[in-house]
């Protein structure tokens, strides 16, 4: 898919970069950054040029026109080339795109303003932290001591220190939390339009374009939206539907949700459809049941760190389905 670009989501990237993002502009970017594997890298070459702009400047520190020119020659780079694959920064040689925009922004920012905004807002104690674990996972200790494990392509936002009564931070995909206990201080995780509050426990947050869903594996979990808000204890799902708007929550005895982080998958007459599922959404691929007759069929085994090769063979061995591939599919016959 190609990226997107236009003035209101640069705007956003560099209020990000000079660290001046509300919270519900920095939701809106890490849902953006969330969206595709361009918007990523996009976000990624314009850090580099901004960083770039920053050194830039303080090597020239009396000739503005000098600094902007150099800096243009810097992003001087067709769309057409970020199009075909090479990773630079896009920029139409007749209209003026966000990334030049940017530039200007840098110059003025760096050569009039930068040593002040460094003294200013570095020490104003409103920093805000994101953190995006791109390909892979990643852990993080947050400023209580608590420990996050984010799925890959999710996005953390939260402030360098937790002041005030209460703990929040901002996650966009699926989070694995364990939760400092602080009765004096909730901590509040902020998802789409749903509310998470604990003030010291275990649990999994997982958040897509259908659903919010939370799978608590120690103490008790709030879940709210709106006016409306539930309990979720121990071996519990709770799932906000966001079309609908509505609540669901049963018992659950999956431990689906700790494959990213354990790489430990357990099936315990687990249906075909529902590993499929599970598969398709750990490996990014496309895996097809052709055989309906197949799809309740139930297999019981554990995978250990094992390539989709390894499961997809024991799948066939086990459950007698041929596996095919095809134009970008693995179908199950």
């Amino acid at each position: 898919m190609k990226p997107e670009f236009n003035h209101h989501i640069d705007d956003l990237l560099v209020k990000s970069l000079l660290e001046e993002v509300t919270l519900a502009e920095q939701i809106e970017i890490n849902q953006w950054l969330s969206d595709s594997d361009d918007h990523q890298r996009y976000f990624e070459d314009f850090e580099t040029i901004w960083k770039q702009s920053k050194q830039l400047a303080i090597r020239s520190n009396v000739d503005e026109n000098a600094a902007w020119d150099r800096f243009r020659k810097r992003v001087q780079t067709s769309r057409e080339d970020f199009e075909s694959g090479t990773r630079v920064v896009p920029l139409h040689p007749k209209k003026s795109f966000g990334i030049v925009r940017i530039a200007a922004m840098v110059a003025l920012t760096a050569l009039v303003g930068w040593l002040a905004y460094q003294f200013n807002f570095k020490h104003s104690g409103s920093e805000m932290v994101v953190i995006q674990s791109g390909t892979k996972t990643l852990v993080d200790t947050l400023p209580d001591g608590s420990v996050v494990t984010l799925n890959k392509k999710s996005t953390l936002s939260y402030p360098s220190q937790f002041n005030g009564d209460k703990r929040e931070v901002t996650l966009t995909g699926e989070g694995f939390f364990e939760v400092t206990p602080n009765k004096e201080k909730p901590f509040i995780i902020s998802v789409n339009d749903v509310t998470v509050r604990v003030v010291g426990t275990s649990f999994n947050v997982k958040d897509n374009s259908r659903e919010t869903e939370v799978i608590v594996e120690t103490g008790l979990v709030e879940v709210a939206k709106d006016h409306q808000k539930i309990k979720v204890k121990p071996m519990e799902k709770a799932t906000v539907h966001h079309a609908a708007g509505d609540f669901s929550k049963e018992e659950t005895s999956e431990e689906f949700h700790k494959y990213y982080r354990t790489g430990r998958l357990i099936c315990d007459n687990t249906p075909l459809w529902r590993l499929v599922e599970i598969l398709n959404e750990s490996f990014g691929k496309e895996i097809v049941i052709e055989n309906k007759q197949k799809r309740n069929l139930t297999i019981n085994t554990t995978f250990e760190q094992d390539s989709l090769e390894s499961i997809l063979a024991v799948i066939s061995e086990t459950l007698a389905v041929t596996v095919e591939y095809k134009q970008g599919q693995i179908i199950l016959k």
